[in-house]
């Protein structure tokens, strides 16, 4: 397998491609994505993992509100992963992440997740390159563990954002007023890491044994249109059937 380079990979939608017509077949994505995710939930043979993972202001709520915003609650989880706490402090850094794994009938949907344990943990120097190394070795196998023993599909999404998108969308959130909610002061201080973040995110997603699926980013209507094509592929290849009619009252089959 030939290793990402994200530098050679672009940013933008290609051209050629019509926003407005990939607008209306996003739409219509996203409502097959909720058809399937009823499927799922009745058939309860799988769990889907979605891991969405990225720069800051990289799109992650907009992919999951455009995305998934049309599956039913019952059945579907998001998660994000914060400063770990003391409790999970005084556990392995993957303790927190396995309890929110979905079961079967499930679509769990990571907003950051392990991977911050090998990119802002590494950026700053809070774990060393040995560390690093064996962390790779866990999350790899944790994936493994959840793909072959538990039957779990999973999907990982590194949505690619340019620096000046980045910086044009920060600013949003401070001229925006709707989007003041979304300020951080703290998301300034990181864009400084910039270049360190994009080398370990490189690692990332040439080191992983389970692929990623890199989204540009810039224009948003594209990284939905690119997204839902992949969720709604990998849920029809599940070959998920509706479950028979289960009843001793004969009277109430068909015909």
């Amino acid at each position: 397998m030939s290793l990402i380079d994200l530098s050679t990979i672009s940013t933008r939608a290609p051209e050629g491609l019509d926003k407005d017509e990939a607008r209306k077949i996003s739409r219509k994505r996203a409502e097959r994505i909720a058809e399937l995710h009823q499927q799922l939930v009745a058939e309860n043979r799988h769990g889907v993992l979605i891991l969405l993972q990225g720069m800051d202001a990289s799109g992650k709520d907009g992919a999951l509100r455009n995305v998934f915003g049309a599956c039913a609650q019952f059945g579907f989880r998001v998660v994000s992963f914060k400063k770990p706490t003391p409790m999970e402090f005084a556990h392995d850094f993957l303790w927190r992440i396995h309890k929110e794994v979905p079961a079967k009938g499930e679509i769990v949907v990571f907003n950051r997740s392990h991977y911050e344990d090998v990119l802002i943990q590494r950026v700053h120097g809070w774990i060393d390159e040995a560390q690093v190394d064996r962390r790779f070795a866990s999350i790899n196998a944790f994936e493994e563990l959840l793909i072959n023993d538990a039957g779990t599909l999973v999907l990982k999404f590194y949505l690619h954002n340019s620096k000046e998108q980045q910086e044009q969308e920060l600013m949003e959130r401070i001229t925006d007023r709707e989007k003041h909610y979304k300020h951080n002061d703290g998301d300034w201080e990181e864009r400084d890491h910039w270049d360190e973040y994009r080398a370990a995110y490189h690692d990332v997603l040439n080191r992983s044994t389970v692929p990623w699926h890199v989204i540009p980013v810039d224009d948003r209507w594209y990284r939905d249109y690119l997204m839902s094509e992949i969720v709604v592929n990998a849920l029809e290849g599940l070959k998920m059937e509706w479950p028979p009619l289960v009843t001793e009252r004969k009277w109430l089959m068909s015909e």
